[in-house]
């Protein structure tokens, strides 16, 4: 069964429109399952064994149930107002942020800002960044020096799924590793 087509509705919904199929999250972006499994089912096929794949294969864990499974979330990529309860972490000394090439000049000039979402999301390894970036062209790799925003006080949190996240990047912390 192919739920790829599912599962970015479902990104769509736990991420930026929960409306879309009629629900509502709550502060930490929870909705109950039950709720999101009826809203989904008024346009196409969809039971709680579908979710529960879905949830089960995604390769970038995107969701999370709660314990007794009647809640899901999107782990992170909001784009609307949620606390998904995230706790101060110590980065690595470098992390990485993988953008296509698009988007460097504006990189070059403000530094890395969440945009749409609450936060900019960062690589803990190139290789990843090096994935992400090739999802918006021809990749482009940023390395951000880490350990010394930490060092100057900006925060840090790392997500589930283990993507690290920062309400912003600036210029100075930035070190292009040019087109890849």
């Amino acid at each position: 069964m192919n739920l790829t087509k599912t599962s970015k509705y479902l990104s769509l919904i736990l991420r930026h429109k929960p409306e879309a199929a009629g629900i509502t999250l709550d502060e930490h972006g929870w909705a109950s399952v039950e709720a999101l499994i009826a809203g989904i089912r008024k346009t196409q096929k969809f039971d709680r064994e579908m979710l529960e794949e879905i949830v089960r294969t995604d390769s970038k864990q995107r969701y999370s149930f709660n314990e007794d499974k009647t809640k899901i979330r999107a782990n992170q990529g909001h784009s609307i107002p949620v606390d998904v309860e995230l706790l101060v972490c110590k980065p690595p000394e470098l992390l990485w942020h993988g953008t296509g090439e698009k988007y460097v000049a504006s990189i070059d000039r403000t530094g890395l800002l969440p945009k749409g979402r609450l936060y900019v999301h960062l690589s803990g390894d190139r290789e990843t960044a090096v994935k992400v970036g090739s999802r918006h062209g021809k990749p482009v790799v940023y390395q951000v020096d880490s350990g010394q925003m930490a060092a100057d006080g900006l925060f840090f949190y790392r997500s589930v799924n283990g993507v690290w996240l920062t309400e912003k990047v600036p210029v100075k912390y930035l070190k292009k590793q040019g087109e890849v």
